[in-house]
């Protein structure tokens, strides 16, 4: 099976384009983007990743028709397809582009072209499909979360915390959600001694998630509040059990 021209101009996944810009692009092309529902195009503006992929190709004699599967990754975790068809079955064969927001419509629209029945379909999960955009594991927030990470680092005291390689990833974060590990702070030892352990998980950019973990306690010589942030849950509850140990 030879790839039609339409199929071969599709970009890698490292293409440097945006999210918003692959949108712009497929509704650009397509002859009824102006169907598509209102509350799907605002879902869109929020887009924080894209993945696209070859999702079938159908030839014969000299027709062709494909469908690709578009998919966007939110700032909610969520993610939202869009379904491309290809096909040059019009007078003069030129390309027609068409969208569609679920499998349901593709293949009603697919019915509809002049292609015979026992024509070839081929399809291509595992050759061309670009890897699957991850689901998330949190509720993000878009509330400036990079400056969050970064006020968060900043009033770190532990001399191990992450360094300026995980500062510089988290300077792209989109999303972020903060959860108490312990169900309430945990007291031991010393009578007034406090031990709270959090989750600060952040969305970057490209859809990765990073996590960081804040120790808060008042395990020092004064009494006084300290925080400290660790790149893992093991670590952070290891400096717990230190902090603790060293206190009368």
């Amino acid at each position: 099976m030879s790839v039609p021209y339409e199929t071969a101009a599709y970009e890698p996944r490292e293409s440097p384009e945006s999210p918003e810009e692959h949108l712009a692009r497929l509704l650009g092309r397509a002859l009824n983007s102006f169907e598509l529902p209102d509350e799907t195009i605002r879902r869109l503006d929020c887009a924080l990743a894209y993945d696209g992929s070859l999702h079938s190709a159908h030839h014969s004699a000299g027709l062709h028709r494909e469908t690709y599967r578009h998919t966007w990754l939110l700032a909610d975790g969520s993610a939202l397809t869009l379904w491309e068809l290809v096909h040059n079955t019009a007078p003069g064969n030129e390309p027609q582009h068409e969208v569609y927001v679920d499998e349901e419509e593709l293949r009603t629209a697919t019915a509809r072209l002049p292609l015979p029945p026992d024509a070839p379909d081929f399809e291509l999960p595992v050759l061309v499909q670009l890897s699957a955009v991850p689901e998330t594991r949190h509720a993000y927030t878009p509330d400036d979360s990079a400056d969050h990470a970064r006020r968060l680092l900043r009033r770190a005291e532990n001399g191990d915390r992450p360094g300026a390689e995980v500062a510089s990833r988290l300077a792209t974060a989109s999303g972020h959600q903060i959860t108490q590990a312990f169900g309430r702070p945990c007291r031991t030892g010393r009578a007034g001694l406090c031990f709270a352990l959090y989750e600060h998980a952040f969305l970057l950019s490209d859809g990765v998630e990073i996590s960081l973990w804040e120790v808060e306690h008042t395990a020092t010589p004064d009494g006084r509040h300290m925080c400290e942030v660790y790149a893992t849950e093991d670590a952070a509850r290891d400096a717990m059990e230190r902090r603790a140990a060293q206190v009368p």
